[in-house]
């Protein structure tokens, strides 16, 4: 086999020397090129479209939530702490900003009602909740009425100083709501402190308004609602405010003492204080289509902040179909409705009753669950509008009382023993004795309370319509006149209760007076207030009923019922 020559060495040694020549020449031609070919590179890879995990919110957006923040924080912190207890002439007053869309200030003067002026036009509303009067002052202004006359420069300098602390703390509050909001939200110092500097910036761009808007004779112009309601026609129009000073300035200082000497007589009342947990019940009766009772009545839920009202009857006055559309203000009084069907009230009247949302009609010895309290309740089996038929009277009534008591037997055998009982007519009401602790009743257009030989406490309600249309026969018209009682939620039995009387047709007069059971009086002995029994025996009989000082019916609770001045003339 033939043998191949080796190579010699030195071809072997040219051979890769020239190769890597070759290959030094290319890098040396591509080094140079580098830089451009990677940015060629990267910006072919910016210009295609990239698939991204987190979207980046629209500017519009970020702005949007970041007013909604200040917004929200702002608010929460005016209404947590920006408020100011401040002292305004004899009388203690919480003062407060809130966000508003038109302005103004507003003085609440519970129960009475409460006054709005047009003092501004800004996004934000002062409102002045007068709490207590000081005993000290009250009386110093009571005694010497010719303090009167520098009542306005001390109120006006009283209201200057606690506006500006309420600017100070309400700046503080906003602020510190918003920042704390924000940092909560965005989780970013930077963005919460932005939060803080733009909610100061629209408190005092609403500020600036206020002030540029600031209207100081809109005080002459008020706008009054509920139990203040019948101020105008005291205190007189514009034309008569304009033409006789004087006496608008004497009228309005006797509104003022007035109000003052009301709240006076309210601290001497009996000293009951209900609890958030107390169950407010408004009794009211015999309205007689008087227009002017649901206001009041409205009033009266907000004020005292009612749970339920219980309407004993004669909310019509003939009973027609045409009447019905009076009804329709119970479906927005703020409150459940509970209603049994008096003597003017026909049975067309309860049928459209029953359709009106917020109403629970009570016949036949129904029971219903309203408000924590259970209720039953009869209608009048008489209806004396109609002509055609001839009156039952005593004996319809005792027996659909009656009827009434049956219903509240079974309903205690089955375990649900009822705390209410209601019907119009008295004489149907105390049929229910030693069956139930409380009846409520009306008919008789004056307020009565009587303990019942069992124990059942029999409340009779006076005209909360003032007997409609029958106020001008009379010589005197007849007051407006409703109660708001006070249960305890546990045990359901009555705790105090307070008679509220108006003025009638054409006056301007307010009374309050508060009533204690004998066992809620202090030092009461154990059994001085009879009660039913389970049994449904008699207890032993209670002490003799006290009369009131104020010429209405005796008081059972034994108690001194104390009432307002009148605010007319």
């Amino acid at each position: 086999m033939a043998r191949v020559p080796a190579a010699p060495a030195t071809t072997t040694t040219a051979t890769a020397a020239a190769t890597l020549r070759t290959a030094l020449r290319r890098i040396a031609r591509v080094v140079p090129r580098a830089p451009r070919a990677l940015a060629r590179h990267y910006r072919s890879r910016r210009a295609q479209p990239t698939l991204e995990l987190v979207h980046h919110p629209h500017p519009w957006g970020r702005a949007l939530g970041l007013i909604a923040v200040v917004l929200l924080g702002a608010w929460l912190g005016l209404l947590i702490v920006g408020n100011v207890r401040t002292p305004v002439g004899p009388m203690n007053t919480t003062m407060t900003l809130r966000p508003s869309l038109t302005g103004g200030t507003k003085i609440n003067v519970s129960p009475l009602g409460a006054l709005e002026l047009q003092s501004h036009n800004a996004p934000v509303r002062l409102d002045v909740n007068v709490d207590q009067l000081d005993p000290e002052r009250a009386q110093a202004l009571v005694d010497h009425p010719e303090r009167i006359s520098g009542l306005q420069e001390e109120i006006a300098s009283d209201v200057q100083h606690g506006t500006v602390d309420l600017a100070v703390r309400s700046g503080v509050a906003v602020v510190s709501g918003a920042t704390a909001l924000g940092l909560a939200v965005f989780r970013r110092p930077r963005r919460a402190l932005a939060a803080g500097g733009l909610a100061f910036a629209l408190l005092a761009g609403a500020g600036g308004t206020a002030a540029a808007t600031w209207n100081p004779n809109s005080v002459l112009e008020p706008k009054f609602s509920g139990l203040l309601s019948s101020a105008p026609s005291l205190v007189g129009n514009a034309r008569s405010i304009v033409t006789e000073f004087d006496i608008y300035q004497k009228e309005l200082a006797r509104l003022v003492t007035n109000v003052t000497k009301l709240y006076d007589v309210t601290s001497t009342l009996p000293a009951y204080q209900p609890d958030p947990t107390t169950i407010r019940v408004l009794h009211v009766s015999d309205i007689h289509l008087n227009p002017a009772s649901w206001k009041i009545i409205a009033s009266l839920v907000e004020q005292y902040e009612i749970n339920v009202i219980v309407d004993s009857g004669d909310t019509m006055d003939h009973g027609s179909a045409a009447e019905n559309p009076f009804l329709d203000p119970i479906a927005d009084l703020g409150a459940p409705y509970v209603w049994v069907r008096g003597n003017h009230d026909s049975r067309a009247t309860q049928r459209y009753l029953e359709g009106i949302d917020n109403a629970h009609v009570l016949d036949g010895g129904k029971a219903v669950t309203v408000g924590g309290l259970r209720f039953a309740g009869i209608g009048d089996p008489q209806f004396t509008p109609d002509r055609s038929t001839e009156k039952a009277g005593l004996p319809s009534e005792e027996v659909a009382g009656r009827r009434l008591a049956d219903a509240l037997r079974a309903e205690r055998a089955a375990g649900t023993p009822v705390d209410i009982a209601v019907a119009h007519n008295p004489d149907a009401a105390r049929q229910t004795d030693g069956q139930v602790p409380l009846v409520l009743a009306g008919h008789l257009h004056h307020p009565e309370m009587e303990i019942l030989d069992q124990g059942t406490r029999l409340r009779i309600e006076g005209s909360t319509g003032g007997s409609g249309l029958r106020a001008v026969e009379g010589k005197h018209p007849d007051p407006i006149e409703a109660s708001v009682l006070y249960l305890d939620r546990d045990t359901r039995r009555l705790q105090a209760w307070d008679e509220i009387k108006l003025g009638g047709l054409g006056l301007t007069t307010a009374e309050v007076s508060r009533h204690l059971p004998k066992e809620n009086k202090p030092g009461a002995e154990p059994g001085d207030e009879r009660s039913p029994s389970p049994s449904g025996t008699s207890p032993s009989p209670s002490g003799p009923r006290s009369p009131s000082p104020s010429g209405g019916s005796p008081s059972p609770s034994g108690t001194t019922s104390t009432r307002a001045p009148s605010g007319g003339p």
